[in-house]
């Protein structure tokens, strides 16, 4: 649970008698100070001793920490510094965790200057998904120019709140792209660094792909703060400012963004604006290894088969302009594909129909094998049916009786029974 959670249900976990001897505290450098301090009251002392005895904090203090909305204690008290983050600087004794199984290498080179010694654990040498190039695409990472759309780059419809049409259009065609290629849309994120871009994507995104079954909507459309501690194979990052270089100057923040991606990066931005940054230089001169202009292969489905190292021998690459130039693509591709994609999209239902045919079988009624349990249970209904119908034929019986006597006659009299009259004698007049 949370830490506010833990907060909220103290009593009641105090109440249930609730014991624990270890606290494991997961993203600890994005919890404020005080806050830290909450799981470890959740049980009251036995005999004036407190029974935890190990508290185990994992977290990344070069990544975001805690957020604090008081702009006040922010800037004057330093209370957006998390424990973890002050007993590290402190250089109190702790384990660093020196290899990283989420991401294949080239994509890990974006931010392993930033960690010591940082290197990859064996299985991301290994494993064919880290070693298979993305299908559609020339390269697993790519910084990508978006110059103006319609005359405007960044744009802030109410203060604070930035908001980049291009980026927007561009990152949703990009998205689409990769569906009509066969990508999983489970497996793709798009995110931003503004709240206001983050509402853009979503807007754009349920105009052109929501009703679509052939596309729909991506796993998640948020931005980078509130994306920390998830990931995905496949993300596409909106930075938004034309500018200037905005809150991703934060290096921290840059971290975050560039981590969350497994197997395919494809940042979009105003390139020269971030590439002047000297807070970004590591980054952005590995991106620099690659071409500014989105690099396509159309003609490879996803799951592509040729290796990282090895360059497509189907045809020739294709080069995007810009977002004009990306959307229209993106249309006539998809028209050119819509009937195998709908064809795909119609045997993976029955697919899924025939699993759960598998999975839920309908036994037909003379195959049905009744249990001990349920043929005395049947028996007991079929009784009680019986005993209601017999009670039902009995009050019937009695309420026609009684109905019989309170007949009345046309004299408005009760009717008697008729007196017997005894046979005359013979003979008689």
């Amino acid at each position: 649970m949370t830490c506010t959670h833990a907060a909220l249900r103290r009593n009641e976990l105090v109440k249930l008698g609730f014991r624990y001897d270890n606290i494991v505290m997961e993203e600890a450098a994005q919890i404020l100070e005080v806050e830290t301090f909450i799981p470890l009251l959740l049980q009251n002392p036995q005999d004036g001793h407190n029974r935890l005895k190990r508290w185990i904090m994992i977290g990344d203090h070069h990544q975001l920490p805690p957020v604090v909305q008081n702009q006040a204690f922010q800037k004057y008290s330093n209370m957006e510094q998390s424990l973890f983050a002050r007993l590290v600087r402190l250089s109190v004794p702790n384990v660093q965790l020196d290899q990283q199984g989420r991401a294949r290498s080239q994509i890990a080179q974006l931010y392993q200057w930033r960690y010591n010694g940082l290197g990859n654990l064996p299985h991301v040498e290994s494993l064919p998904q880290f070693q298979n190039a993305n299908a559609g695409f020339a390269f697993p990472f790519q910084l990508i120019d978006v110059p103006d759309f319609n005359g405007q780059g960044e744009t802030q419809p109410s203060p604070h709140f930035y908001q980049n049409l291009g980026e927007a259009e561009y990152a949703v065609a990009l998205y689409t792209y990769m569906r009509i290629l066969g990508y999983p849309a489970e497996k793709i994120s798009i995110l931003t660094t503004y709240n206001g871009q983050a509402q853009l994507i979503r807007d754009v995104c349920q105009r052109r792909c929501e009703t679509n079954p052939l596309i729909g909507m991506p796993a998640k459309v948020s931005t980078v703060d509130k994306y920390q501690g998830q990931q995905n194979d496949y993300i596409i990052l909106s930075l938004v400012k034309t500018r200037n270089i905005g809150h991703i100057r934060d290096v921290r923040r840059l971290i975050v963004a560039l981590s969350r991606a497994r197997l395919g990066l494809y940042v979009l931005g105003r390139a020269k604006v971030f590439m002047d940054c000297l807070e970004l230089t590591p980054a952005m001169r590995i991106f620099a290894q690659s071409p500014r202009k989105l690099i396509l292969l159309p003609f490879e489905p996803f799951p592509a088969q040729r290796k990282l190292t090895e360059r497509s021998k189907d045809g020739e690459p294709m080069e995007i302009e810009d977002t004009l130039h990306m959307t229209h693509f993106v249309h006539e591709f998809y028209m050119s594909n819509v009937d195998g994609m709908r064809a795909a999209y119609e045997e993976a239902i029955e697919q899924y129909m025939e699993t759960q045919r598998v999975l839920n079988p309908v036994i037909p009624e003379e195959d049905q094998v009744e249990t001990e349990e349920q043929k005395r249970h049947r028996e007991m209904v079929e009784r009680k049916k019986k005993q209601e119908m017999d009670d039902k034929k009995e009050a019937d019986i009695l309420f026609e009786d009684m109905d019989h006597e309170r007949q009345e006659n046309p004299l408005g009299g009760a009717l008697s029974a008729p007196e017997v009259v005894p046979d005359a004698p013979e003979g008689a007049q």
